[in-house]
């Protein structure tokens, strides 16, 4: 009868406060799906990294007849390419390597041809095109060891990583998720002023009831749980309604709409990672209700 009597004074307390649990229910369903989408933003850039960084190269570009700054001799000899190939093998850079393959003027035209369309095969011609030494490393994070190895070399045009272009894109997403941080923490902060601010005035309304308890007997835990419960109460379903929200945002902006249209992201986040996002939101909603209603109702019976 108890659990029946605290249930039905905190049920008693929505109701009477429906409005201020209408803005916490609101307050916390915006700031949760901030949490959400930067929580997934987090796990995306993750997968996007790992996904590319196993399969990024660094291009060793050798000399064509185009005379460059760094291709006064023009096409790179076969001693040259030798000496590359050399490098490579060697026991300085070898252990970092994981493969390497050769692209010779007339591949990189198969490719370039396929790429472009035969409408340009009499503008591209081979002679234009490097040969190119392509190299996967066992750790991408030491591209910076062959660039240094081979830039300046003779017969070496230039030395590119390919993850240097995909570091501004993992940088602008990176910003994204810390400004969806940034809102839902405010946002947050927000909700457990208003949570506080809607107990006190809850058990100021009800200060006479408060009045006659303390008389009768009854313990402060049990004054203070039915304004524990409506806080948790409105911030369960904020947590609910921003699960909700994070769910088909995923299955509705990210399977249907952007897994058929980014076509340079192989991997994106999916349903499994939104459901492990889920029980995290709820227990965020939860903590925060029940930590700020408990702070402001011990507070307000002390005074």
């Amino acid at each position: 009868m108890r659990g029946g009597l605290v249930l039905a004074e905190a049920v008693n307390g929505l109701r009477r406060n429906a409005s201020m649990v209408i803005s916490i229910v609101l307050v916390t369903f915006v700031s949760l799906t901030f949490v959400g989408a930067a929580i997934l933003m987090q796990m995306q850039i993750g997968q996007m990294r790992a996904f590319w960084v196993d399969r990024a190269q660094v291009a060793v570009y050798m000399c064509t007849a185009v005379q460059t700054p760094t291709c006064t001799g023009g096409v790179a000899t076969q001693e040259q390419l030798d000496a590359v190939e050399a490098q490579l093998e060697g026991p300085a850079l070898a252990p970092l390597i994981r493969e390497v393959r050769f692209e010779t003027r007339e591949e990189a035209y198969d490719n370039v041809i396929a790429l472009v369309g035969e409408d340009y095969a009499s503008v591209i011609t081979a002679d234009q095109l490097n040969e190119t030494f392509w190299i996967n490393l066992v750790d991408q994070d030491e591209s910076d060891v062959i660039s240094e190895a081979f830039t300046g070399m003779a017969g070496v045009e230039e030395v590119q990583d390919q993850l240097q272009y995909l570091d501004p894109l993992f940088s602008a997403l990176t910003v994204a998720t810390y400004i969806a941080v940034g809102i839902a923490v405010l946002m947050l902060i927000a909700a457990v002023l208003l949570i506080s601010t809607t107990i006190r005035l809850s058990a100021y309304a009800r200060r006479r009831e408060l009045g006659i308890m303390r008389l009768v007997g009854a313990s402060n835990r049990f004054i203070q749980t039915p304004f524990i419960l409506e806080g948790v109460f409105a911030a369960l379903i904020g947590s609910v309604l921003a699960s909700a929200a994070v769910l088909a945002g995923v299955h509705f902006g990210v399977e249907q709409y952007l897994r058929g249209r980014v076509e340079f992201v192989m991997t994106w986040v999916g349903m499994g990672e939104a459901w492990l996002v889920v029980p995290v939101l709820v227990a965020i909603g939860v903590v925060l209700a029940a930590v700020s209603a408990g702070f402001a109702i011990r507070r307000w019976l002390r005074a």
